[in-house]
């Protein structure tokens, strides 16, 4: 079995890591206005950030480590996820950047943060901290005043109780309460992926990652990805080997997810690896750097690899967060950092003050109805959109970012499954969806590739209205509002993966009832009390798999059209076993 050039298959139907650079969200965020500025004289203005799959919170650690570059602002980072391994990587990354540095050296967290974030397989001491950090917030989770008192930075208070209870699940999983190496065998899920992944290239597969390396990502602007780091992590999963090899064998389980499987008629719940192994995690700290020095080229080749960059951009991003309070070298320019006069007794340093943030969960699903709470109307003023959730912008949501906003959406660049003419009809279905939802695109003398930058103007509301009454069969070519398009998209449609898989808790195996009984082929399922979703942009997926995929190389011979991408299996609800 052969996968064309294009099926997508290698994304995965789950996210652990951005397919982008880290982003400064105040750099990204309207200014604050000057009338406001002198109402506030006595307060502190605030920012209110709503982040839709953002996945491994590369964006809010980066904001966080500039914050000191910005007049002092109250962050509000609202997270919305479609799974709550997600939610639960998020937690334990800001619990480990957060860490007191009495506690942790900056070099030995910076590499614990590389390990867990990226690879699949851990060393002993890294796999005993994720242990004691799971075991410790299976602990708070369930006793709101305690993680207030030692999380203060974090709230679940909007996830529903069913998503706290599913997430202590998680914890617990990872804290290792089911034992052994066989529960997760991540080496054996890999090579499964893998072999389904390539197929009959399975054989040929160093020239295959080499193929996709250099006429793909190299082309698109990630050249500092080495061969050698690129090969290793297709065979093994391990993207930063900061040791000897051998010091790698004990599973991540963080990157454990489940999802429900057809097995002789059943829909079963199977916990499994659905992650990328096409691109890697090389994009989110690796080819970007503010040292220009690291992207140094010597005869025609990077002087630096993408693992030295990300070691050395994710230990700048600890160092500054670790400085907060303390004296530091005076960065910026004088109207970006506030406090010092001409005549202050130590010129050329300023104290990092520790801002003020907070960072919110939503519950999973719930992009299509944050609207109907007051508090969530036209509240945000940047709004970021990941290249696997585009299909959740709508009116709806973009009714929930104030005027003058600004909507960020991750382009699929680094996707290495789209071929180029896929990538510009994905960057073009984007903007339709963006001034559906009421976005003008902002004007740049040098768009980017990567990213797709919207505002919202003043009449975004009459245009809201506008298509709420639009009949239910318009013309042919109009931009149909999510309200009323039926949830199955048209022939070539680019529809992105509804990354919304299935996130069982881990110790749940038997599926709900409706799950069982899933809706006639080619139909969706809308969930309770909702309307069908819009029609989709089709990103590459994980195509359907039976439970052989999962526990031995596939057989037979199901090669997806190349002329179409295809669809994640119908989005089922999460399984819990309350």
């Amino acid at each position: 079995m052969t996968t064309p050039a294009g099926s997508g298959t290698g994304f995965g139907s789950v996210s652990w890591w951005g397919l982008s650079p880290a982003l400064d969200l105040q750099a990204e965020s309207p200014p604050v206005d000057p009338d406001l500025r002198e109402d506030t004289e006595h307060t502190t203005p605030e920012l209110d950030v709503l982040l839709v799959g953002s996945v491994d919170g590369r964006h809010l650690l980066r904001t966080l480590a500039r914050a000191a570059l910005w007049p002092r602002r109250r962050l509000h980072f609202y997270v919305l996820e479609n799974n709550l391994e997600a939610v639960a990587r998020h937690m334990l990354i800001f619990s480990l950047a957060l860490e007191e540095p009495e506690k942790m050296g900056l070099q030995e967290r910076s590499e614990t943060f590389l390990e867990v974030w990226g690879n699949a397989l851990l060393r002993p001491q890294v796999a005993a901290f994720v242990r004691a950090q799971a075991d410790r917030l299976a602990r708070l989770v369930p006793e709101p005043h305690r993680l207030a008192e030692q999380l203060p930075w974090l709230s679940l208070s909007a996830l529903k109780f069913r998503e706290r209870d599913a997430l202590e699940a998680v914890f617990r999983f990872w804290a290792g309460g089911e034992k052994g190496p066989e529960v997760f065998p991540m080496s054996r899920l890999w090579d499964s992926r893998l072999r389904h992944y390539l197929g009959s290239r399975y054989d040929a597969r160093r020239g295959v990652s080499d193929w996709d390396l250099h006429m793909k990502l190299h082309d698109r602007g990630a050249r500092v990805i080495h061969t050698r780091e690129f090969r290793r992590w297709r065979d093994t999963g391990v993207a930063f080997e900061l040791r000897d090899s051998s010091a790698y064998h004990v599973p991540n389980r963080t990157l454990a997810s489940g999802r429900l499987l057809s097995y002789h008629g059943e829909r079963v719940a199977t916990r499994g690896y659905w992650g990328d192994i096409a691109t890697g995690p090389f994009v989110a700290f690796g080819i970007e750097a503010d040292d220009e020095s690291l992207l140094r080229t010597s005869n025609g080749q990077p002087v630096k690899s993408a693992s030295e960059i990300t070691q050395h951009n994710v230990t700048e991003l600890f160092r500054e967060v670790a400085a907060w309070g303390r004296p530091t070298a005076n960065h910026g320019t004088p109207e970006q950092v506030h406090g010092e006069g001409p005549g202050s007794p130590e010129r050329g340093k300023r104290a990092a003050p520790s801002p003020e943030f907070t960072v919110h969960f939503l519950p999973l699903g719930s992009a299509q109805t944050l609207h109907h709470k007051s508090c969530y109307e036209g509240r945000f003023q940047l709004l970021y959109v990941a290249c696997g959730m585009v299909h959740l912008l709508s009116p709806d949501l973009g009714a929930c970012v104030a005027p003058g906003g600004h909507l960020i959406v991750e382009l699929a660049r680094y996707l290495v499954d789209l071929r180029q003419e896929q990538l510009q009809g994905f960057s073009a279905r984007v903007g339709e969806l963006a001034q559906a939802a009421g976005f003008t695109p902002q004007n740049q003398d040098r768009p980017s590739e990567t990213f797709a930058r919207f505002y919202k103007s003043g009449d975004s509301a009459c245009l809201r209205s506008h298509a709420a009454v639009q009949s239910t069969t318009p013309p042919p070519g109009a931009l149909v509002p999510p309200a009323v398009q039926s949830a199955t998209p048209p022939p070539g449609a680019l529809v992105p993966p509804a990354v919304q898989s299935a996130t069982p808790p881990p110790d749940a195996l038997v599926p709900p009832l409706e799950a069982r009984n899933p809706p006639p082929e080619g139909l969706t399922q809308p969930s309770e009390g909702k309307t069908p979703p819009s029609e989709r942009l089709k990103l590459p997926s994980e195509s359907r798999a039976s439970l052989s995929e999962v526990q031995a190389p596939p057989t037979g011979s199901q090669t997806p059209k190349p002329e179409s991408l295809p669809r994640l299996p119908d989005t089922q609800p999460p399984i819990s076993d309350l």
